[in-house]
């Protein structure tokens, strides 16, 4: 079934999406099935594809607002920080260990941008772009840095004796304008 284009959100499909991204969180991915959701809905599996055409449609939405809530976290974070770099990096890692099945359904698969809400991932980024001095390349790099300092946190592939905020200092050093 092909998802289709982007469009305006009802009440409806925002509270489908709400109760969809309350199932990832506190059930993991197995927790985000249409036939689970619609449960928790009180609803038949089937009434859900009026609001969204397919399950890539829902996951769009609930990514939509991950970013929605790791820009709030950024914009909050930098507000009169002196290290924006560091901040920004602070508030991706406790975003991560706060909400790790939505930061893997956010970054784990390509994403259809097409399907998300406008200007939820540009708002995103924005921090990022702008604690490295507007260079968008050098975003690029910083955030491959921390996404693979934060996915190897999460899975637990460090040994218990490292020193994780040695290594994410030593890291962003090197994103640092000189």
């Amino acid at each position: 079934m092909a998802t289709s284009v982007r469009r305006e959100p009802t009440p409806r499909a925002r509270e489908i999406a709400a109760v969809a991204l309350d199932a990832l969180e506190t059930e993991g991915p197995d927790g985000l099935s249409m036939r689970r959701v619609a449960e928790r809905l009180g609803i038949r599996a089937p009434s859900l594809y009026k609001h969204f055409p397919d399950k890539k449609a829902l996951e769009a939405a609930i990514i939509s607002t991950g970013f929605e809530l790791l820009a709030e976290a950024f914009e909050v974070a930098v507000e009169g920080a002196d290290d924006r770099l560091d901040t920004v990096a602070g508030a991706y890692r406790r975003f991560a260990a706060k909400h790790p099945h939505l930061y893997r359904l956010m970054t784990a698969h390509e994403v259809n941008r097409e399907l998300l809400a406008p200007g939820v991932e540009e708002r995103a980024a924005r921090p990022v772009v702008e604690a490295v001095g507007g260079d968008r390349d050098l975003a690029r790099a910083a955030w491959a840095f921390a996404h693979g300092m934060t996915i190897l946190e999460l899975d637990r592939r460090f040994p218990p004796e490292a020193d994780l905020d040695a290594a994410w200092r030593r890291g962003l050093d090197g994103f640092r304008r000189r």
